[in-house]
C-alpha cells in the first residue's frame, strides 16, 4: 500500500482525526505482520491506492513526499509468503519448495541423532493462515519418511524434525539449549532470593569475625566500612568491637529468621499440593506419604538377566490342574458373543485429537498435539501402530491361555 496516498484519503475523509505518517506506517506494519488480510484483500488494496488521474492536486503533490517512507516500510514488513492467494497451502514457487524440503531432510536428520532430552523446546506458533499453510505444505513430504518409518520411535522423531523444520521456515525463536537444561528450577523464585541473602550474610558474619580477631587486610577493612556504611559508626571508635558482636548478631538473628521463612513456605506448599493431590488422586498421596518415591537408584539390570527370567515364564510349557469350577465357568462362558475385535482407523484418531488441547504440556518427546492435528498425512502410520501393538497383544494372550 502507498502510505502518502493512504494518508491523504484518511485526512480528506476524516478531517477532524490527527494522523500522521509514522502513524499510518506502523498500523500498515502491524496489519501485515498479523496476516490481517490475505493476498487477494492487499492486492486489492494496493490497486485502491494507486492514484487516479481525476484524483485532486493536493493528493498528487503529497504523494511524492512519502515515497521514500513506502519503500522502507515496504521493505521492513513484507515477509516472503510461500502460499498463493488462495491461501491453500500450496507453494508458490519450486525453489521456495525445494528449500523447504532441503529444511525438513535436515531437521529430521538432527533430530533422528539427537537425545530426548537434547531436543530444543518448540515454540508456540500464532494461528495465522501463513504458518497453517507451511504445515500443509511440508504434510505431503512427509509421506516418504513415515512409509519407511521402523517403529513408534522413529515415527515420533520425524514428526518432531517436520515441526523443528516449520519453525526454522517460519523464524520461530528456537532455545539453544536442550529441554533438560532450559526447564526452570524445582526450586521457587521466592526461596532462591532468600537463600542469596543468606549466603551473602553468613560471608559478611565472616568477615566480621575475621576483622574482630585482628585481621586487618585492605580487603576485610573495606568490607567492614561498606558494613557500616549507612550508620554513624566508624572504625577508630573506642567500642568497635562491640558495635561488631551487635552488627553479627544482628546478621544472625536475620538469617534464623529467614530460615524460619523457608521453612513456613516450604510446609504450606506441601500442604497446598497434598490436597490438590487428595482431591484428584487420593491413590497416589497415600503412596506418596507412605514411602518416598526413589527412581534411578541402583544398579542397571542385566539384559540377559531379564531375557532369561521372561523366557523361563513364557517359553517353558506348563501342565495345570484345574479345579472342577473351571468347567462350570466355561460353561457359563460358552453363551457369551465375543467382542467384535477394535479396529483403528484414521477418522478415530483424527477424532481423538481433534479434542486434545493444541499446546497442552508434551511428554518426554517434546511434541505438542498442534502437530499431530497439523501432519495428517501420520494418521495411517499411526494406526498401523496401533494395529501392530494390538495383533501383539491378542497372539500374547492367546499364546498364554493354550499354555
Amino acid at each position: 500500500m502507498r502510505i502518502g496516498q493512504g494518508c491523504i484519503d484518511f485526512l480528506l475523509s476524516e478531517p477532524s482525526v490527527t494522523v500522521t505518517e509514522q502513524n499510518l506506517a506502523d498500523r500498515v506494519r502491524y496489519i501485515l505482520r498479523s496476516n490481517t488480510f490475505d493476498v487477494t484483500e492487499l492486492e486489492r488494496l494496493r490497486r485502491e491506492a494507486v492514484p487516479s488521474s481525476g484524483e485532486n492536486t493536493a493528493a498528487e503533490d503529497a504523494a511524492p513526499q512519502l515515497a521514500e517512507q513506502t519503500a522502507n516500510v515496504d521493505a521492513a514488513v513484507n515477509t516472503p509468503v510461500v502460499v498463493d492467494s488462495n491461501d491453500d497451502g500450496t507453494v508458490a514457487q519450486e525453489p521456495e519448495l525445494e528449500q523447504m524440503r532441503s529444511t525438513l531432510e535436515e531437521a529430521i536428520v538432527e533430530t533422528r541423532s539427537t537425545t530426548l532430552e537434547n531436543r530444543p523446546r518448540l515454540p508456540r506458533l500464532a494461528l495465522s493462515k501463513r504458518n497453517r499453510a507451511v504445515v500443509r505444505a511440508l504434510n505431503p513430504m512427509l509421506v516418504t519418511y513415515l512409509e519407511a518409518s521402523r517403529d513408534l520411535c522413529d515415527t515420533d522423531s520425524i514428526l518432531f524434525g517436520a515441526a523443528l523444520a516449520v519453525c526454522r521456515i517460519i523464524g520461530a525463536k528456537l532455545s539453544t539449549a536442550g529441554r533438560a537444561t532450559g526447564q526452570s528450577s524445582a526450586i521457587p523464585a521466592w526461596r532462591i532470593r532468600i537463600e542469596e541473602r543468606i549466603a551473602k550474610a553468613r560471608a559478611l558474619i565472616g568477615r566480621l569475625i575475621r576483622f574482630r580477631s585482628g585481621n586487618t587486610r585492605p580487603r576485610i577493612v573495606r568490607t567492614v566500612r561498606m558494613a557500616f556504611a549507612e550508620t554513624n559508626v566508624s572504625l577508630s571508635q573506642p567500642d568497635i568491637m562491640q558495635k561488631l558482636t551487635e552488627r553479627i548478631d544482628n546478621l544472625k538473628q536475620r538469617i534464623a529468621a529467614w530460615g524460619k521463612r523457608i521453612r513456613r513456605y516450604t510446609e504450606r506448599s506441601t500442604r497446598f499440593n497434598q490436597n490438590r493431590l487428595f482431591q484428584s488422586d487420593q491413590k497416589r498421596l497415600y503412596k506418596s506419604l507412605e514411602r518416598p518415591i526413589v527412581s534411578g537408584t541402583g544398579p542397571a539390570p542385566n539384559q540377559a538377566d531379564m531375557v532369561a527370567f521372561w523366557r523361563s515364564l513364557w517359553s517353558e510349557p506348563v501342565n495345570h490342574n484345574e479345579g472342577p469350577w473351571t468347567e462350570v465357568v466355561a460353561s457359563q462362558c460358552a453363551s457369551i458373543t465375543p467382542m467384535d475385535p477394535v479396529i483403528i482407523t484414521p477418522d478415530d484418531v483424527a477424532e481423538a485429537v481433534r479434542r486434545a488441547p493444541n499446546w497442552k504440556s508434551p511428554g518426554l518427546d517434546g511434541l505438542h498435539h498442534y502437530w499431530l492435528k497439523g501432519f495428517m498425512s501420520s494418521r495411517t502410520t499411526w494406526c498401523d501402530t496401533y494395529e501392530w501393538c494390538r495383533r501383539t497383544d491378542t497372539a500374547r494372550n492367546t499364546y498364554s491361555s493354550h499354555v
